[in-house]
């Protein structure tokens, strides 16, 4: 017995469609399980050195603070990069409600200069919104109220590009501008230790301004 030219082309054709169909029913599954991955995990935080972090918020801080063009007499205190928590993302976050992930940390520089009038603290604020403006920054929050006992001014500005911000109150109670730098949350190296972080500490230049 022997197979005529059809017969043999017609197998042919078949063990080409099956071939064909299990790569595609492959790449569906793979498909799926990727898709489900990203459901499941959500969308995957970027890198962070936190060296760098801290080195560009401690940049921005002597920006903001050059910025303030403060008269001498008006000292900025120290600060140090603190990290914050991050969470879960996707439907995972399902399950770990509260729960922070060791490896994905935000960070922040919290610094403050005391004993400033309303006046010299509005005109400061104005020149730091001004050059936050200029930068392309975007306005997320207009903090200014006042009440029959307070008055406080403030607002937030974030980076569109690389999602930092930089945030300005003062109040009349304290006479204190308070500033925080910030850094959205990135997956930071196995190794990183905060404890004892020599990149952590920052301290103000002096004004290159002075009013």
């Amino acid at each position: 017995m022997f197979q005529s030219p059809v017969r043999r082309v017609r197998t042919s054709e078949r063990s080409v469609l099956y071939a064909v169909t299990g790569l595609v029913m492959v790449a569906l599954l793979v498909g799926v399980v990727v898709a489900g991955n990203a459901v499941w995990n959500g969308a995957p935080y970027p890198s962070a050195d936190p060296d760098t972090v801290a080195q560009r918020l401690k940049s921005r801080s002597d920006e903001v603070y050059d910025d303030f063009a403060l008269p001498e007499n008006y000292a900025a205190d120290g600060g140090r990069v603190d990290t914050g928590a991050c969470y879960y993302r996707g439907l995972r976050g399902l399950a770990h409600i509260d729960d922070a992930r060791s490896d994905v940390r935000s960070f922040g520089l919290d610094w403050s200069v005391p004993g400033v009038p309303e006046p010299t603290a509005r005109d400061a604020q104005e020149r730091v919104r001004q050059r936050l403006v200029q930068k392309g920054w975007k306005l997320t929050h207009q903090g200014d109220r006042a009440g029959a006992t307070f008055r406080e001014l403030g607002f937030r500005f974030e980076d569109p590009v690389g999602g930092d911000m930089v945030d300005v109150q003062w109040n009349d109670l304290t006479t204190t501008l308070f500033i925080s730098v910030y850094a959205p949350c990135g997956q930071v190296p196995a190794e990183f230790v905060e404890y004892d972080w020599s990149e952590a500490d920052w301290h103000p230049k002096k004004p290159s301004a002075g009013l």
